[in-house]
């Protein structure tokens, strides 16, 4: 065994059999004794996506760092290690952590120069980051270093009850973020994907705080139990409408867009429950995509969801938002809408699709005239790659 894959097998051991909540202490451990690193920190994006926030326990602390301006934030934005160079032929790596697609923070490492190119510190952020996604079914660490500032009760239901912020397969890259993100009230956004399909589901609540949640909560979890059951997405529209009408009786009920997507052929089949909007970006044009609105789930007792269809084409991107995006309203009481939206998915047309919701919701808050939002604001992207 070479040197360089016996390090790295002590890495990945380490890692393995480390507790949950001493997962940064082992990855220390290993890289001080197997690679002499002088200095080994992780980062996690906050809830925002706008600064890094240091894994640490009290009395050991740092300070957070920009995911905008910062050499780990440069990591974390281009999803590739990046390399600086220090005094005392030392070097300070920032690699990324993420695991299948969803982007969790930044592993720095501060070792001696040419340690980082021929060793594999990038592969031990990735066992690093799985670890990390595994550890967190059993202690609450990482979650408390994502936050910037407190979650209010409604938006930790809300944060707990999406599949992450960005995942990533052969055939399609997809990313989404939520405003406001420590007080987010009932826009939610769930993905599930198979050998052959996959399922999106882009979710407009109505009501505030801990009522839009459980609502919420309500009719993602009959959607999932629908779509666990192998039922069709017409079917599982109709299901969860029932088991937000039998619960509110109509008093409350919520908006959905719902696809299904072919990953062999790029039919998609959708059900448009309400007031979320599609937007497409194809050959450098951008439209909307008509649906036939049909009812919110929960309005009506018993509602039939009838399926429409529409085809994806590789390099398509498709831009999610909810109504808290483009009806919001300027200072001079000029709504967002299609225009708006257009220029701000042309202007981000280059960037990844982990990136593009909240580049979109930096030109909101501009267009808005201020930071807070009055409602939640909602973005989901997915770039269609195909087979």
């Amino acid at each position: 065994m070479t040197t360089i894959t016996s390090r790295f097998v002590a890495a990945e051991r380490a890692l393995r059999t480390a507790a949950p909540h001493q997962l940064l202490d082992a990855v220390r451990r290993v890289l001080t004794d197997q690679y002499a690193a002088d200095s080994v920190e992780l980062f996690m994006a906050d809830y925002g996506l706008t600064v890094l926030q240091p894994v640490s326990v009290l009395p050991h602390t740092l300070q957070p760092v920009s995911v905008h301006n910062s050499p780990a934030g440069r990591a974390f934005g281009a999803q590739q290690p990046y390399v600086e160079d220090l005094s005392g032929d030392l070097v300070r790596a920032h690699l990324p952590v993420t695991v299948r697609g969803d982007r969790l923070g930044v592993l720095t490492v501060t070792l001696p120069g040419g340690e980082h190119a021929e060793d594999c510190l990038g592969e031990i952020a990735e066992v690093l980051g799985h670890e990390v996604f595994v550890a967190e079914r059993d202690t609450d660490l990482y979650l408390q270093a994502r936050r910037r500032d407190r979650l209010t009760l409604a938006a930790e239901m809300q944060w707990q009850l999406l599949p992450g912020r960005s995942c990533a397969r052969p055939e399609y890259e997809l990313g989404a973020q939520l405003e406001p993100a420590y007080a987010i009230f009932g826009d939610n956004f769930d993905w599930s994907s198979s050998a052959d399909r996959l399922s999106l589901y882009v979710t407009n609540g109505m009501g505030e705080g801990i009522e839009a949640s459980l609502l919420t909560n309500l009719a993602i979890n009959a959607l999932r139990n629908a779509r666990r059951a192998g039922l069709s997405i017409d079917d599982q529209a109709a299901l969860a409408d029932q088991a937000v009408y039998a619960h509110y009786r109509g008093r409350c009920y919520l908006s959905v867009l719902m696809l299904d997507f072919d990953l062999a052929t790029g039919r998609v089949r959708a059900v448009d429950a309400g007031s979320p909007q599609m937007l497409r970006l194809r050959r450098g044009g951008v439209e909307r995509v008509p649906f036939d609105a049909q009812l919110p789930l929960g309005m009506f007792e018993e509602t039939d969801y009838v399926v429409q269809e529409f085809d994806v084409e590789p390099g398509d991107r498709l831009v999610f938002v909810s109504d808290g995006v483009y009806d919001v309203a300027s200072p001079g009481g000029e709504a967002y809408g299609d225009a708006a939206l257009a220029r701000a998915i042309q202007s981000t047309r280059l960037l990844p699709a982990a990136e593009v919701p909240r580049a979109i919701l930096r030109e909101l808050t501009g267009h808005r005239g201020r930071s807070t939002p009055d409602d939640d604001a909602l973005v989901v992207c997915l770039d269609w790659r195909g087979r």
